[in-house]
């Protein structure tokens, strides 16, 4: 027996529009300030693309059906842009070709379809009365327009045993059966839990999700109410003060704890026609949501008598299309806009194959491109950062290594950096030499830290601007960035005004004082690439009015909900990767309350009880209609002072515009917390300092202690 195994290799796109073309996107490159010297993955050069959803659209390569967008937006080549529709009815025989054919040539991507009669039920020797041959439809078929749904009558928590004991077999059955049909290219769909106690039924998903290889299942769940939303729930609450609040992310969350955080298991939330408030969806960017399952029942009617959404749906749905959830509209036609039949969808029996029909949900469909297309570009700075979403990196080590010239080159490439730089130095030089003394003053300047020279070149620029004489000094330990250096003064005729200093800022000694010191020294959390401790090694040769540029700097914290980042650190299956820190580009994430200040250095500093040692507790208030969440960890940024009012940073309030040097820090947490609703967040942070070393510890002690995170940096520090 020859058995022929066709893997395809790429993806067609269709265009919505057969007469447009499709543009060609430019594949992002971006990287952070803090590149790593060792990365989470094998490719230390270049991250992967961010992983695809794993269903609908993703991994799928059609042969007969070339794909339709919802529409083009410069930059997104994610699943987000392809719309699936649910199949209601039980397409037996060979209605499964005929629904899928009408529904691709209505421009809906895929299915999400029974796989077997939902009548069935076990009994001894009965074959699975599936809703079609895995004959009916090709391997790519199957693989790229289907998504299994598994039979929603199951319950296995039932007090019912012969009910519990049917719905766990007839589980293992169909999974068995699209693992068959090659779903395992994408997943299943499997029901809600039918009551908050659902331990058996995590119990036999876990032992089926171990048993799986590629294949995902996503656990459906109503996008129900968690708080008093509107002015009618508060008036029922009133009236009923023992009614319960429904929070169906407790339902998830529940579930996904006793499936260990599989990393196999996701979320197909179902859209109905009231939302939570925006505080409490935002808990669901955090989570991996692969599908929102949109209800006909959730759309309101316009004017012309077309289906529209409110706008709380449309933010929603928004946000669901940033963050490459796909869509799947689900439910029968409320709005009768046109003439149509719902032919093979229905099986109607006046349908026949050459009376041409539109799909009863195309006008939701076509509502669902309308949201799509009218949301902006990707940013020119999204899109150069696009494949390091939530790629984990590990931070520079600054003074242990010597940077490539790869690393320089990006550094470089940030314009609005040097930018804000310039601006300080011109700010500097004009406060220190008057307009009566440019004539017959020298300017004395240090760039400690000069890697390839943009600091020399953003001074020097600042000087003629000002019309200041200027003398540099470029301070530069890197041998091999010492060789650019030479070949950039010379080449720019600098040499009467730029000196190098091949040696380490900290054991050279100075001719002469200097006016002004500057250094390019910053981390992604402000002072975790050892800022502190080269500046004062630095500032032995600055002149007691001298100015440092920066001249101070901030961390910034805030607790996030980031499973996918949890996931990819408990793959290593050790405690080392979850007491290190990681530059990475936050996406798939929810900020649960706003920043709030760290640690904070100053400089110069001379006094002499400096230290850089640091200890600090934080307390956090989420938003009273948030809900309950989970906390896997905590984002860092940095906002820094270069001189007066010039600053620049990442902290989200305050962040520089377009400027991409770097990404936040993720300080995670080894096991995840549970935060009740309205229960506050309360963490400490220690910056601690060794003869050799300098690392951070970190431990969370409310609403339940955690244990200290890489104590005595026995995990985690950045080498003196």
């Amino acid at each position: 027996v020859l058995v022929l195994i066709s893997i395809h290799p790429g993806k067609k796109e269709r265009i919505k529009n057969k007469k447009q073309k499709r543009s060609q996107t430019e594949r992002g490159r971006g990287r952070s300030s803090s590149l790593p010297t060792k990365t989470l993955n094998p490719s230390p050069t270049k991250p992967p693309p961010p992983s695809s959803s794993g269903g609908g659209a993703s991994h799928r390569q059609p042969t007969h059906q070339a794909k339709m967008p919802l529409g083009q937006r410069a930059g997104d080549k994610s699943d987000s842009r392809y719309c699936g529709v649910e199949v209601l009815d039980f397409p037996a025989g060979d209605g499964l070709p005929a629904v899928l054919t009408h529904s691709l040539s209505s421009a809906f991507d895929f299915l999400l379809a029974p796989l077997v009669d939902p009548d069935y039920r076990p009994t001894p020797g009965a074959v699975l009365p599936v809703a079609a041959s895995d004959l009916v439809l090709s391997p790519s078929q199957w693989s790229s327009h289907i998504v299994g749904k598994i039979s929603e009558w199951i319950d296995l928590d039932s007090e019912d045993e012969q009910l519990r004991l049917d719905s766990e077999l007839t589980l293992k059955q169909e999974i068995a059966w699209a693992t068959h049909l090659s779903l395992q290219l994408q997943a299943c769909v499997i029901p809600p839990p039918k009551r908050s106690t659902c331990a058996n039924y995590a119990r036999v998903v876990n032992n089926i999700l171990q048993g799986l290889t590629n294949m995902q299942l996503w656990l459906r769940i109503p996008l129900e109410k968690s708080e008093s939303m509107d002015e009618d729930h508060d008036k029922v609450n009133n009236n009923n003060p023992t009614s319960e609040t429904v929070d169906s992310w407790e339902w998830w969350n529940s579930f996904r704890l006793l499936c260990e955080h599989s990393s196999q298991l996701y979320v197909a939330l179902d859209i109905l026609s009231s939302l939570p408030s925006m505080n409490s969806l935002g808990r669901w960017f955090g989570e991996p949501v692969r599908a929102a399952i949109l209800q006909t029942d959730a759309f309101l009617t316009n004017a012309r008598g077309y289906p529209c959404l409110s706008k709380r749906h449309q933010t929603l749905l928004t946000g669901f299309f940033n963050h490459s959830v796909q869509v799947i509209i689900s439910g029968r036609s409320n709005h009768n806009v046109s003439q149509v039949s719902e032919g093979v969808l229905s099986r109607d029996e006046n349908h026949t194959e050459d009376t041409p029909t539109q799909h009863a949900l195309s006008p939701y469909l076509d509502y669902m491109a309308y949201l799509y297309q009218r949301m902006d570009p990707l940013p020119e700075q999204e899109r150069f950062e696009i494949n390091y979403r939530d790629f984990l990196q590990s931070p520079l080590q600054p003074l242990m290594d010597n940077l490539e010239a790869q690393t320089y080159e990006t550094f470089e490439k940030d314009t609005v950096k040097y930018t804000q730089y310039q601006r300080a130095i011109a700010k500097a030089l004009v406060d220190k030499v008057s307009d009566d003394e440019v004539s017959t003053t020298r300017t004395v300047l240090m760039v400690v830290g000069a890697g390839r020279g943009p600091l020399v070149r953003a001074s020097l620029q600042a000087a003629e601007e000002t019309g200041r004489m200027l003398k540099v000094y470029a301070v530069e330990k890197n041998p091999n960035a010492v060789i650019t250096l030479h070949s950039l003064i010379k080449l720019e005729g600098w040499e009467s005004m730029v000196t190098i200093i091949s040696s380490d800022m900290r054991c050279w000694d100075a001719p002469e004082k200097a006016d002004i010191l500057v250094s390019e020294l910053l981390g992604s959390f402000g002072d975790n690439e050892l800022s502190p401790e080269c500046l004062d090694g630095a500032q032995r040769f600055l002149k007691p009015d001298g100015i440092s540029i920066p001249s101070s700097y901030t961390s910034f914290i805030q607790p996030v909900t980031a499973s996918k980042l949890h996931n990819d650190i408990k793959a290593h299956k050790d405690i080392a990767h979850f007491e290190t820190a990681y530059v990475v580009k936050l996406h798939r994430v929810a900020r649960l309350a706003p920043p709030q200040e760290v640690f904070s250095f100053a400089h110069p500093n001379f006094s002499p009880k400096a230290t850089n040692q640091r200890y600090t507790k934080l307390q956090f208030e989420l938003p009273q209609d948030t809900g309950s969440c989970l906390v896997h960890g905590f984002a860092g940024y940095f906002d820094a002072v270069l001189y007066k009012d010039v600053h620049l940073g990442i902290e989200p309030n305050t962040c520089t515009p377009n400027m991409f040097s770097w990404f936040p820090i993720f300080f995670p947490l080894r096991k995840p917390i549970y935060v009740p609703s309205e229960s506050p967040i309360e963490v400490h942070f220690w910056r601690c300092c060794g003869a050799t070393k300098v690392w951070y510890e970190w431990a969370l002690v409310a609403p339940s202690p955690s244990p200290i995170h890489n104590s005595n940096g026995r995990s985690y520090w950045v080498g003196l």
